[in-house]
């Protein structure tokens, strides 16, 4: 597949097949997260992989959706604010290095014929507490995986290039 393609195909599964995912290939996923950049590549992240079935049923219990509870992996994306950049306005960079890492994961496992949905409406102190986390790791967002249990064509609805897209200076609405 092309990057194109499998950016193309990549939408949010929530419905999984029974099938656990194979250490291998979450390990593959996982490295397209550890190759990701970061601004000044301080890499402030790390990931908690969840393949044990009452690990998952604890942490699915921080979100309202059931089918949460049913993916055969859960990959747990924090991010690490003492070891992130800030800009001189002390804007902090660690959820955008978060979700670059993420990105690439949820590109990888397209690749490897996985899916896999960011979910972020969740209770970050609940599921920071479950896994006994430090105080300075925050859960950014959960990444299920797993097989695809049907094939869902990617949402076509994207606004154009024209709509998204200024040159030279903003020419929006």
């Amino acid at each position: 597949m092309t990057f194109m393609e499998v950016a193309r195909k990549r939408y949010s599964v929530r419905k999984y097949k029974e099938i656990p995912v194979d250490k291998d290939k979450i390990l593959q996923i996982l490295e397209a997260g550890r190759i990701a950049p970061s601004a000044v590549n301080y890499q402030p992240w790390h990931f908690i992989v969840l393949t044990e079935r009452k690990m998952i049923e604890k942490v699915s219990q921080t979100y309202s959706g059931k089918w949460l509870a049913k993916a055969p992996a859960i990959i747990v994306a924090c991010g690490d604010h003492s070891q992130s950049w800030k800009r001189k306005d002390g804007k902090d960079h660690c959820d955008i290095d978060l979700a670059i890492a993420i990105d690439h994961m949820t590109l990888a496992a397209v690749e490897l014929g996985l899916g896999t949905c960011w979910v972020c409406a969740f209770d970050a102190a609940k599921c920071h507490e479950i896994l006994g986390l430090p105080g300075n790791l925050e859960v950014i967002a959960l990444l299920p995986l797993g097989y695809p249990a049907e094939e869902v064509e990617p949402t076509k609805n994207r606004k154009s290039i024209t709509e998204i897209v200024s040159w030279e200076s903003y020419q929006g609405k």
